[in-house]
């Protein structure tokens, strides 16, 4: 069976600049993607403010619920809560969401950061998904990753299928190893682009192989940092690509990451 998946970091359904409302663009953005189950981030449960202020262009439910389909389920994580409001992780989703439980990963108390862990349900077989957003600061994403390592390994068995997906805020590369050898995971563009530089030629070269290194997702008019993931494992990967350019940039900072695998 094939599915897509996507994830992609909202930014609160408003503009970077001005903080003007994007919601309603950013569903038919979502809805372009055709995808089967969505990881997103930075997502409003509530948020009084922009709702009064854009009376008219805000809607009344809460940002996930609002993005999905009339098909879709939905589940939210909720991190950061504020006078006004609260954001986080959330998970659309074709296919029934069986549970869903939020690992709060918080590592001081500038940042508030959770793991929205769903398991969905597709043709009989349990998938396990793990929305991630991770801190700013490297020391607290070496924590969170441990954190996340954690979660999985505890509810989990070896042999089940995975997908951890979101925003890592990872430029330097520093965490996939880690989860490569902990898990087993794969992410999505190891094998799908592979690089044509001279250095990746001598490193297949050498027998190496090529050099595994994530897509540029941010910012999203013209990619610079690797910021987002999808990671999977006991799924085949069939292809991936990044969303990027002009239009995209209009609806958030950051690139959705779109990915075809197979069951």
């Amino acid at each position: 069976m094939k599915i897509r998946i996507a994830t992609y970091n909202i930014h609160k359904g408003v503009t970077a600049i001005g903080n003007r409302p994007r919601i309603h663009a950013l569903k038919l953005g979502i809805s372009s993607l055709s995808a089967d189950i969505v990881f997103l981030q930075e997502v409003q449960g509530r948020h009084d403010f922009f709702a009064l202020r854009h009376a008219a262009k805000w809607p009344q439910q809460s940002q996930h619920e609002f993005l999905a389909s009339d098909v879709q389920h939905s589940a939210y994580g909720m991190n950061a809560v504020y006078d006004h409001g609260h954001h986080g992780n959330a998970l659309l989703s074709n296919f029934p969401i069986v549970s869903s439980h939020n690992h709060d990963v918080s590592d001081h108390q500038f940042e508030s950061r959770g793991i929205l862990h769903c398991i969905v349900r597709i043709q009989e077989r349990d998938v396990h998904c793990y929305v991630v957003h991770l801190g700013l600061f490297a020391g607290s994403r070496l924590r969170q990753i441990e954190a996340l390592i954690q979660a999985v390994t505890h509810t989990t068995e070896s042999d089940s299928p995975i997908i951890i997906a979101g925003d890592f805020n990872d430029w330097t590369n520093a965490l996939s190893t880690s989860l490569r050898k902990k898990l087993g995971v794969t992410e999505v563009f190891d094998e799908v682009l592979p690089s044509r530089s001279f250095g990746s030629y001598l490193r297949r070269l050498s027998g190496r192989g090529p050099r595994k290194s994530p897509a540029r997702t941010f910012p999203a008019a013209m990619p610079v940092l690797k910021l987002d993931r999808i990671y999977v494992r006991g799924l085949k990967i069939e292809h991936a690509q990044v969303l990027h350019g002009a239009s995209w940039a209009r609806l958030s900072d950051h690139a959705p990451l779109v990915a075809d695998l197979a069951m």
